[in-house]
């Protein structure tokens, strides 16, 4: 496929549409009205079911993220349709967002703890748990600390502590690793697999950084607001040749 061709479904046939976690058909998105819209998206169709592992790469600006919040239901889409056909709503995903997204009056652990805590986990079975999963990331040390006690990269291990405490089915990522430095970002996203393994979970990931999306089975290309391409991985593609 060309990198100027219109994007298809990554999708496979034998799956339906009922069996898709979440399902973009010809979905746009646009900030603004008349000579000041700005088009986020522009007819993008996709479909992630459980297992998948998709890198959404492309320049800052490109859409990456606003696709992100589509998927999750953050943003409604000005037209297309999004729907979560296995999960019957955007519930049971969890989104790593790619700035500061702690509470500041909150310890890192009680951040972690605090989407568990909403869906009425025990409070000690809560924090035992985000202690875990900050420990997934190497940053059971900052249990205690409050956000401002924190740089930036360690708050970004923690938001994804938090997304991996709750278990999610989909786990949407948005440039998990931009803010870190290679080694730690490399275990941050260990971790991210790791716990999309062993629930069997969708993961999709937003990056900038040709390492992380060679990890991933499936690269989208986007670029201003279309998504243009899709392709196997590097590893992937060595693995079936």
């Amino acid at each position: 496929m060309s990198p100027n061709d219109p994007a298809v479904f990554v999708d496979e046939p034998a799956m339906s549409a009922a069996d898709a976690l979440v399902a973009c058909e010809d979905v746009a998105l646009t900030f603004g009205r008349g000579a000041n819209a700005v088009v986020a998206v522009h007819g993008a169709s996709l479909r992630v079911r459980a297992g998948d592992r998709l890198a959404v790469v492309g320049p800052s600006g490109s859409g990456k993220s606003s696709l992100l919040h589509l998927l999750a239901g953050l943003e409604q889409p000005t037209s297309g349709a999004v729907t979560w056909p296995a999960l019957g709503g955007p519930r049971g995903i969890g989104l790593v967002f790619q700035g500061d997204s702690l509470i500041p009056a909150l310890d890192v652990a009680e951040n972690t703890a605090l989407p568990l805590v909403l869906a009425g986990v025990a409070d000690e079975r809560a924090r035992a748990e985000a202690i875990e999963a900050l420990a997934q990331v190497d940053a059971a040390e900052l249990a205690d600390r409050l956000p401002e006690e924190i740089s930036g990269g360690q708050a970004q291990r923690v938001a994804a502590a938090r997304v991996l405490a709750q278990a999610p089915r989909l786990i949407l990522a948005d440039e998990p690793t931009g803010r870190l430095d290679h080694a730690t970002g490399g275990h941050v996203l260990d971790a991210l697999l790791t716990a999309a393994d062993r629930t069997g979970a969708a993961l999709v990931v937003t990056t900038h950084d040709p390492a992380v999306a060679a990890r991933l089975t499936t690269r989208l290309t986007m670029r201003d607001g279309r998504l243009l391409s899709t392709a196997r991985s590097t590893a992937e593609s060595q693995e079936a040749s």
